[in-house]
């Protein structure tokens, strides 16, 4: 992936119609039906728990390619209780660049003591699609993230979508702390 540096004198305002045309596009980022997979170079997703000092922040738990979606929900959710960790489902997909950042943040730590007790049961949409859906785990965007139901349905706390770019994980992140806070007050 490349970066560009804009020094101040170099940068032209663009058209105000053209400037609106852009935040509708950044705000509309992935749609849960990708484009033709291209290779930009981008990092893949990453698998598995999250690197964590002494156990502590986010971490992805990847969701075998088999298995009903509820009870590997329910099981996850018994040993995120026994953890101390509250559990999300997290669907995204390689080619969603809200996703690869959201990635690359808890993979580098910079979200650890944002989520200290955070655990994503991950799952993929391309792979995991109907079995997601049957279990109430669709949506319009991703990266979607759903707090499960006391069944192990997806439950009405959720949230989906992203930016694309280097604010996606500060546009998520707010998100994911509310989505977190609802659900423990669910709990409770």
């Amino acid at each position: 992936m490349t970066t560009r540096s804009t020094s101040p004198s170099s940068f032209v305002r663009p058209p105000r119609g053209l400037l609106a045309l852009w935040t509708f596009t950044l705000l509309t980022a992935c749609p849960a039906t990708p484009a033709p997979p291209t290779d930009t170079g981008a990092p893949a997703l990453a698998s598995g728990p999250a690197p964590a000092l002494a156990g502590v922040g986010p971490e992805f738990i990847l969701a075998p390619e088999q298995g009903d979606v509820i009870e590997l929900v329910n099981a996850e959710r018994a040993r995120a209780q026994t953890d101390d960790r509250q559990l999300l489902v997290y669907v995204g997909a390689s080619w969603c660049e809200p996703c690869q950042y959201f990635h690359d943040a808890v993979d580098g730590g910079s979200l650890d003591q944002v989520f200290p007790n955070l655990r994503l049961l991950e799952f993929d949409l391309d792979r995991d699609r109907d079995r997601l859906a049957a279990a109430g785990y669709s949506s319009q965007m991703i990266p979607l993230f759903v707090a499960p139901g006391p069944d192990g349905r997806a439950g009405p706390r959720r949230t989906e979508g992203g930016i694309k770019g280097p604010g996606a994980v500060d546009n998520l992140r707010p998100r994911l702390e509310a989505l977190l806070a609802a659900a423990r007050a669910d709990q409770n």
